[in-house]
């Protein structure tokens, strides 16, 4: 039996969830996507984006505690993070892309 998702340093039992939605059903597929497609597969099934969770995948697939990343590594991951958030985005998949478009239009949302 294929050992799942939350085998995976620093995920949870809620990830054995989240990843399944996104097609994602064992820990041997996640770590074959990659932690950049694994998390925008998420961001394309539902899940809201969140930069910990991010970081945290890179870490655990890298086996490495979540809190281990810091400095240029940690600068360098958030750039990555908002290139997948921009794809999900300007492909309409955000969960809340339409909330977000309308906070732009009206000078409030993220993207002024």
């Amino acid at each position: 039996m294929p050992a799942p998702v939350s085998s995976i340093r620093n995920l949870g039992p809620a990830s054995d969830a989240g990843y399944a939605r996104a097609g994602i059903h064992d820990a041997d597929s996640l770590r074959a996507i990659g932690a950049d497609a694994a998390y925008e597969a998420l961001l394309r099934n539902g899940t809201s984006p969140h930069f910990i969770g991010y970081y945290a995948l890179v870490m655990g697939l890298q086996g490495r505690p979540w809190n281990d990343c810091q400095g240029s590594e940690k600068i360098a991951l958030r750039a990555r993070f908002d290139a997948i958030k921009a794809r999900v985005s300007s492909a309409g998949d955000a969960p809340d892309s339409a909330i977000e478009a309308i906070l732009n239009q009206i000078g409030t949302g993220l993207r002024r």
